[in-house]
């Protein structure tokens, strides 16, 4: 009767998939079929209760559930209500018409999950990707994401995430049946290792439901990473119909033909399945033109394969009798030059008209070549190999004019936004869609305490990110002994992991650790011999090594897994873990070396990585192989140093993010403080950039505050060292204000020349000399901290601000435009805050006369530009002077705040290797940068609601994104 049961309401669900919510308990009841099964609320709810988390019924409900909380308001069964809200909740709960009891079962089961939409900088378009398409076409989808619930173990909202994130990518391409041929191209900008690929597979399964019949897949510049894309796709869209089509799974002979044969996970039934074939269902099949062993090949005799029949000779392939009667084409291809020829080549054999043909192109990491934010003159050295690219895919843009493109990149300061040569004809002139952080994903603020109000002192490993998964290395590189704590950190982790597993906690198939050291392949031998070498030695099947592992898991492994992992087993003394240490060891040794190389030199990588197929406990060292895109399975300590003076690509470093299910509190970072230091400016300076594009993104009267073409200016703000390098092309967009009401300005282009240095001091002095008051500022989380105090009008603040030199000319201007309109009504004056150390021995002294003041060392991470300048906890009291916080229980602030007043955080500030002897030295204007923190009061918004002014450089051209820099002559 359970059985019954869970497939009646299964079944009610499966049609609400097509129509949304209605009537439960009647739904499921019709789909049942048994009037001796009770469909009510009374049995649900025991049903519910009962379950176990895995339970089909409960997952079912909870990912619907999740998508109709997330839904867009325009729905037919929405009510107006906003996504994610009580109100919403409520209206899919009277659509399904259950009773309050089970109505707040489901709150306590299945709570609001509170998905965050994607930011979309959009230019306008015509909608197309209704509901109805969406309901009448959902056949990869549907297999897709019911494939990531019950095989992945996506929690449902996790899901629900991903369904609204890649229909904001479908609806913003060209309706495939449409008349007349029109390119969209677009950026979909996500986190390095946060599920990129899950988004596009989406994509895909959406496009070749909706009519796209030509998909062509761009994978980054190793056959390692194209093999892992093309595995994915075919076993988790493509699906094992199309993988045998009609062979017969028992014909052994028959099966040599299938690719996966061998795989594990083929053998195991985990590749998706349709239940038919897709065309024996009023589906099209999908043809794969390469395979997980083989990249694209020209056809030559084969052509055919590339070529589409339509059913009605006498319309075009597009018209919706010939496309949705036709079969897609899949092709998963390595970014290079050669391969790409072929494709082109072959393209140009086929009878079908070119123009005629639905496609999209995925264009994976483009930014493979892209711009290092850290190191200009690799990204100048890299045009060469990104023109060749790049000049293939526009081929194939002009070949095929109803052709999509859609590029996925981890970083917002993609290449498209700063080379105009690179990017004329793949500019994403459409959309640009920011991703959000999906449940589950390490990133950045699980390593960084980007915001805590904490001062050092203060930090443990239970309220610091740092604290609990970051291990500082020494610079110099000194002995081995850093590197064995690294391993010996990794061993006790998998022996937790075992553990874990004879807790009932699901397999963990790969347990790996990364060693990088260089990206130098002839390095890479010495490096593998050396980890080898230190393994031996080790004695890891010994006894003798247990004082030095018990030592590393009491003072390390275990107080972390306590504070941060409460819910997970973990040994409660190391000799409960002992036993499971033998089982650990075994299994990263097992292959009799426990380190794989992976770095494209076939003499050393004697071993492919393989983590479909194999289980994968190894200790990796590679460079460039696993630089970009390829995800490392698995993945829990990293060993991050550098060797040489060579500049590393700072993207590169960003392995140790990705999702860490089961073990999150196990990871650990052993980095040097450098490399941390510029990874945390890079990271925090995009965190920015995708905070304004969050603001930008709402439309003001109906309209776009912001398209894409108006990025590159913005972007070109957060890369001061950037100048016009193309010959021939310039981005047309000139960004001439930038409003930010209660929002922080904090520049970091400060000159780097002395003369302009002690110029800017200089400018300071009134401020300086208005600064006398001495306060103390309390923040709920951090101690006091004290502070100088002045007051100065807002023309005053103007002189200074108009008066200072920066690295680039236009750092600083649009900012300073829009503080120049500022009416007296808006603002009329502006409180000084100079932060003081707590301590005397710090750093103080006089400059221009006036002091003693407390000099602040700020470095420049992101040469020559600053990483960030202010700390949290003294922009808490600047915010709430300036009206942006009411109250923060600070008397002082308080006091201060007043209608039309802003706030600025001054530090006087110097770079690494300033000495000074005392508090009453003169301390050099030239050695002193002057940098701030601005905010202005909430009462500067004015009528405006417009955040960003724009002109463009040719205004008989205001459509286009680039131009010809000739007709600026």
């Amino acid at each position: 009767m359970t059985e019954t049961f869970r497939r009646a309401y299964l079944g009610a669900l499966a049609m609400m998939d097509a129509t949304g919510p209605r009537d439960l308990h009647g739904a499921a009841a019709f789909a049942g079929g048994d009037p001796s099964v009770s469909c009510d609320d009374a049995a649900l709810r025991a049903y519910l209760s009962n379950a176990h988390p895995d339970d089909a019924l409960g997952k079912g409900l909870h990912l619907r559930l999740a998508t109709w909380d997330g839904a867009a308001s325009g729905e037919p069964w929405a009510g107006g209500t906003e996504a994610n809200t009580e109100e919403r909740r409520a209206e899919v709960v009277r659509q399904l018409k259950v009773d309050d009891q089970t109505a707040i079962l489901f709150r306590e089961r299945f709570p609001i999950a509170g998905v965050e939409e994607p930011i979309t900088i959009a230019d306008r378009w015509d909608p197309w990707y209704t509901d109805a398409i969406q309901r009448e076409r959902g056949f990869y989808w549907d297999h897709y994401s019911r494939f990531l619930n019950e095989e992945r173990g996506w929690a449902p909202e996790a899901v629900a995430a991903l369904d609204i994130a890649t229909d904001r990518v479908v609806e913003r391409l060209s309706d495939p049946a449409r008349e007349d041929a029109y390119q969209a191209k677009g950026l979909v900008v996500g986190y390095v290792q946060s599920g990129k690929t899950a988004n596009f597979t989406g994509v895909l399964a959406k496009a070749i439901d909706s009519g796209y019949r030509l998909i062509i897949v761009l994978t980054g510049t190793t056959d390692l990473l194209r093999a892992q894309t093309q595995r994915r796709l075919d076993m988790e869209l493509v699906g094992r119909e199309n993988l045998l089509r009609g062979i017969d799974p028992s014909d052994g002979e028959a099966l040599d033909s299938v690719d996966y044969q061998d795989d594990p996970d083929w053998i195991d039934d985990k590749f998706v399945r349709h239940r038919a074939r897709p065309s024996d269902t009023g589906f099209p099949d999908v043809h794969r033109l390469t395979t997980h062993r083989f990249d694209y090949k020209s056809l030559r005799q084969g052509i055919a394969a590339l070529d589409f029949e339509k059913r009605e000779r006498n319309r075009p392939f597009f018209h919706p009798d010939n496309l949705f009667s036709s079969d897609a084409r899949l092709l998963v291809v390595k970014k290079n030059a050669t391969v790409l020829g072929k494709l082109v080549k072959d393209l140009n054999k086929i009878t079908a008209r070119l123009g005629e043909i639905p496609t999209l192109i995925v264009d994976d990491e483009s930014d493979q070549a892209s711009v290092n934010t850290s190191n200009p003159k690799k990204w100048k050295a890299d045009q060469v190999e990104r023109t060749a690219i790049n000049r293939l895919i526009s081929q194939l843009l002009v070949m095929l004019p109803r052709a999509q493109y859609v590029g996925y990149t981890a970083t917002p300061f993609a290449n498209v936004f700063i080379d105009p040569s690179d990017a004329e004809d793949i500019f994403p002139k459409d959309f640009l869609i920011s991703l959000s952080r999906t449940p589950g994903y390490m990133g950045a603020s699980d390593f960084h305490d980007l915001d805590s109000e904490l001062e050092p002192s203060q930090r443990t490993i239970s309220n610091s990110k740092e604290k609990a998964h970051v291990r500082m290395l020494a610079e110099d590189g000194g002995d081995d002994h850093e590197l064995l704590e690294a391993m010996d950190a990794y061993v006790l982790a998998g022996a937790v992991k075992v553990y874990r597993e004879r807790q009932g906690h699901a397999p963990y198939k790969h347990h790996t650790m990364l060693v990088h050291e260089a990206m130098a392949r002839d390095i890479h031998r010495g490096q593998a011999e050396n980890v080898h070498n230190l393994w031996k030695s080790r004695g890891y099947f010994s006894t003798a090594s247990h004082d030095r592992l018990r030592a590393l898991y009491e003072k390390d492994i275990l107080p972390v897994s306590q504070a941060i992992a409460p819910g997970l087993p973990t040994p409660s003394t190391f000799d409960e873990l002992r036993p499971h240490l033998g089982e650990a060891v075994s299994r990263i040794g097992r292959a009799g070396n426990p380190v794989i190389v992976v770095n494209s030199d076939k003499d050393i990588e004697q071993e492919e990585l393989d983590f479909e197929r194999n289980r994968v406990w190894r200790i990796l060292i590679g460079g460039n192989k696993l630089a970009r895109g390829f995800t490392v399975e698995g993945l829990t300590v990293s060993y991050y140093r550098r060797l040489t003076k060579q500049a590393d690509t700072l993207m590169q470093m960003g392995r140790w993010f990705g999702y860490r299910k089961g073990f999150k509190d196990l990871v650990r970072l052993y980095i040097t403080s450098e490399l941390y230091e510029a990874f945390e400016a890079v990271v925090l300076d995009e965190e920015h950039f995708r905070s304004e594009l969050r603001r930008y993104a709402e439309l003001v009267d109906g309209r776009p505050q912001i398209t894409p073409k108006q990025i590159p200016p913005l972007v070109a703000q957060h890369l001061p060292w950037l100048k016009p390098t193309a010959v021939g092309k310039m981005y047309n967009a000139v960004l001439t204000e930038r409003c930010s009401p209660g929002v922080g300005i904090e520049p970091t282009g400060y000159p780097n020349n002395p003369a302009l240095i002690s110029a800017n001091a200089t400018a300071f002095v009134p401020v300086l000399q208005a600064a006398q008051r001495r306060v103390e500022f309390r923040t709920a989380l951090g101690p006091k901290f004290p502070a100088l105090t002045g007051l100065v009008t807002h023309p005053a603040l103007l002189d200074v601000l108009t008066s200072l030199a920066w690295l680039n000319s236009e750092h600083f201007k649009p900012d300073l435009a829009w503080l120049r309109k500022l009416r007296s009504d808006q603002v009329e004056d502006w409180v000084f805050i100079l932060p003081q150390h707590a301590r005397a021995s710090e750093t103080h002294g006089l400059l221009l006369g006036n002091g003693p003041l407390s000099l602040h060392e700020r470095n420049r991470r992101r040469a020559p530009h600053f990483g960030a300048i202010s700390t949290p906890r003294h922009r808490t009291p600047a915010r709430r002077i300036a009206g942006v916080e009411r109250s923060i229980g600070d008397p002082v602030a308080d006091e201060l705040a007043r209608g039309r007043r802003g706030a600025i955080l001054l530090y006087p500030s110097f770079e690494e290797g300033l000495k000074v002897s005392g508090p009453t030295e003169e301390v050099s204007p030239e050695k002193v940068i002057m940098a701030f923190h601005l905010v202005a009061p909430d009462t500067s918004q004015g009528g405006n609601s417009r955040l960003l002014m724009f002109t463009t450089r040719d205004s008989s051209q205001s459509n286009a994104a680039i131009i010809d820099t000739v007709q600026q002559r």
